[in-house]
């Protein structure tokens, strides 16, 4: 799924939307640092909600978030 579609500034989806696909196991993924674009709206906001609430791991110098582990 693109966040924020092919530029990073689409609003689609919103962080709501997104949180919903997470908590329904739908988005299992994020790889950060992939969007472009203005850096605001929706895409901000879900990789801001994304890092606050997973751990993140590296792999091949790429940030990885497993959303189906969230912080303690």
């Amino acid at each position: 799924m693109a966040i924020g579609g092919f530029n990073g500034s689409d609003p689609a989806p919103t962080l709501a939307q997104f949180q919903d696909y997470v908590s329904k196991g739908q988005v299992h993924y994020f790889i950060a640092g992939g969007m472009r674009g203005s850096g605001g709206g929706s895409s901000s906001q879900i990789a801001s909600w994304v890092s606050a609430n997973f751990a993140a791991t590296t792999v091949g110098g790429v940030t990885v978030y497993d959303l189906t582990q969230p912080l303690p």
